[in-house]
């Protein structure tokens, strides 16, 4: 968790999958002032780019990464678990849950309980890493219970309760030179002092990263798909209350 709170900021994969999230939010045409909750907020710098939609809350399983989500002056953090949020039912109308349900044992009760608080007719974003067979020891190190696939992601969020809008991968472009250097360490032991990929490197290559996901977040901003990638991303809505 200290080494992700270090370079969230400035990572070139935290700073790509921004672009991807602002890309399709910007298409759901939310109402004025919407509530907006990033579950599993780390150290709140998503909720500072979700503040622009509205009032955001955040929760955040680390006590650590929370203050230093609260010392950002955005909006509430609490600290807990998805599988027990302190908010009454319907009160958000855009969550965002990203990266965060491949880390947690009961993905479908933690994906039914965001459907609880979010308003009928409300949006969850989604997103996890794709492919078991790239499982190597980065998912070790961030203590990853599963990568998915389309079909496993699926059943989670519809077994929620939840009514898929859309699904696409993303992080695309870098999919074949990332399965190289994933097999090739899947016999590297995770407690070696190997960070999960989390080094920010030279600001030159840094740049050059995020490109991808550049190019990537504006094909999506105009409803396009990708069919293969290191991620998945999933545009979830709650049904609408009939009657």
């Amino acid at each position: 968790m200290q080494a992700t709170l270090a370079v969230d900021e400035s990572h070139w994969w935290y700073r790509g999958r921004r672009r991807v999230i602002r890309a399709e939010i910007d298409r759901l045409g939310l109402p004025p002032g919407a509530r907006v909750l990033d579950a599993g907020c780390g150290s709140g710098r998503t909720m500072q780019e979700l503040a622009g939609y509205g009032r955001v809350s955040g929760i955040e399983l680390s006590p650590d990464a929370a203050e230093v989500a609260r010392a950002r002056g955005l909006g509430e953090v609490h600290i807990g678990s998805l599988e027990h949020l302190p908010w009454e039912d319907e009160s958000f109308d855009l969550i965002t849950c990203l990266d965060v349900i491949e880390h947690i044992d009961d993905d479908i009760g933690a994906l039914a309980e965001l459907r609880r608080v979010c308003v009928p007719g409300g949006w969850l974003l989604v997103t996890v890493p794709a492919y078991q067979a790239l499982w190597s020891a980065h998912d070790e190190a961030n203590h990853h219970r599963r990568r998915y696939s389309r079909p496993m992601l699926r059943g989670a969020v519809l077994a929620a309760g939840w009514r898929i809008e859309r699904m696409t991968s993303f992080n695309s472009l870098l999919l074949g030179p990332a399965a190289i250097v994933r097999v090739a360490r899947r016999r590297q032991p995770a407690d070696d002092g190997y960070a999960g990929d989390l080094s920010v490197g030279p600001a030159w290559l840094n740049g050059a990263l995020e490109q991808p996901l550049a190019l990537e977040a504006a094909w999506l901003s105009r409803g396009g798909t990708l069919p293969a990638g290191l991620s998945l991303l999933a545009v979830l809505r709650r049904p609408p209350t009939l009657g």
